[in-house]
């Protein structure tokens, strides 16, 4: 039986609160995983180096070490960097193994995080302005790895259509565009009486208070649109608890299919409605064309495979217009740049 260690691989920061808030998160897991020893480590900029943790968990004998990516997304440091020392340190110690996890990525559990971030935002200012003239941006680091770019993409997009805020965009702190002036200097213009600025970020740092510096340089420039800044993610407990399932799903060798974010399986913003709901396809006439039986990672069929014994009786003859038959209500369907305005006979949804 193998003796398990858990090593936590922090990016690194010259700020000495982000390296107390990274350490505040294996405190956190810690006390989750109480039946491991849990030791963390960065990159670069701050000390103990990862080297100095997995010295730690070797020196304790442990031979199998489950090592986790502090980073929300897999960019270059979770790509490349980090991989190349625990590669280096498992062929300089042979009798341990070292299997690497992947980054927290887009998950329910951050996206309650991010969601709570706002809400408090939202529920500390005084509330005279209806989502809908509500605009959010969310603030992502900035990469030249255009795929880690585009997932604060998809996390503003969960939320924008989660809250129901009249429009949703994306800036990023470096690297890439828009950066956060320009971002903000954009959204300024499309005539949202309040912007909420939320940096989706783990740690403070010097990028995290340039956003927020940047958000009173456009406000001052901007005094008739309110904006209001929201805490990054830090030690939330979902944040906790998404680190921690990273460490398990090693050991359980679970799939990780995008079938994380089906709104039939778990609670996503603005979705809570539909969980649970049989996963019953409207489309049983093409089923079967051009596709395989493909398991679930859950060992389920997903949802458009789960549906022979389901037998639908009515006719598929109106055009395919999806607001008809079985679909739950949209949640946001009152948007005033929603869901009816394309469909020809709005008035029978």
């Amino acid at each position: 039986m193998s003796k398990v260690g858990v090593m936590i691989c922090g990016h690194g920061s010259r700020d000495v609160n982000a390296v107390a808030e990274f350490a505040s998160v294996a405190r956190g897991l810690r006390e989750r995983l109480p039946q491991y020893q849990v030791e963390s480590g960065f990159l670069e900029f701050a000390t103990p180096i990862i080297r100095d943790g997995l010295d730690k968990l070797h020196a304790h004998e442990h031979d199998l070490v489950l090592a986790i990516p502090g980073m929300l997304f897999a960019a270059g440091h979770a790509k490349n960097d980090i991989p190349s020392v625990l590669r280096t340190y498992e062929a300089q110690h042979p009798g341990m193994e070292i299997r690497y996890a992947r980054e927290l990525g887009i998950d329910p559990k951050m996206l309650k995080a991010a969601g709570d971030r706002i809400q408090q935002a939202l529920d500390a200012a005084p509330d005279n302005v209806p989502l809908h003239d509500t605009m959010l941006v969310v603030v992502g680091r900035g990469t030249s790895d255009s795929d880690a770019n585009s997932n604060v993409n998809k996390v503003m997009r969960m939320l924008w259509e989660g809250f129901g805020f009249g429009w949703g965009e994306v800036c990023y702190s470096g690297v890439t565009f828009p950066l956060v002036e320009p971002g903000l200097q954009h959204a300024a213009r499309l005539g949202y009486r309040r912007i909420v600025v939320f940096p989706y970020f783990l740690f403070t740092g010097v990028l995290v208070k340039r956003i927020y510096d940047y958000t009173d340089k456009v406000a001052a420039q901007h005094p008739d649109i309110e904006f209001l800044k929201a805490g990054y993610l830090n030690d939330h407990p979902m944040v906790l608890d998404a680190f921690t399932d990273r460490v398990t799903e090693i050991l359980s060798g679970e799939n990780n299919m995008n079938c994380k974010l089906c709104k039939y399986r778990e609670q996503i913003l603005g979705f809570e409605a539909e969980v649970g709901l049989p996963q019953e396809s409207h489309h049983h006439h093409v089923e079967g064309i051009g596709t395989g039986d493909h398991a679930h990672d859950d060992g389920h069929r997903h949802h458009h495979h789960h549906h022979e014994h389901h037998e639908h009786h009515h006719r598929h003859d109106h055009g395919h217009d999806h607001h008809h038959h079985g679909h739950h209500p949209y949640p946001h369907a009152d948007h005033p740049h929603g869901p009816r305005s394309m469909s020809s006979d709005a008035s029978s949804d």
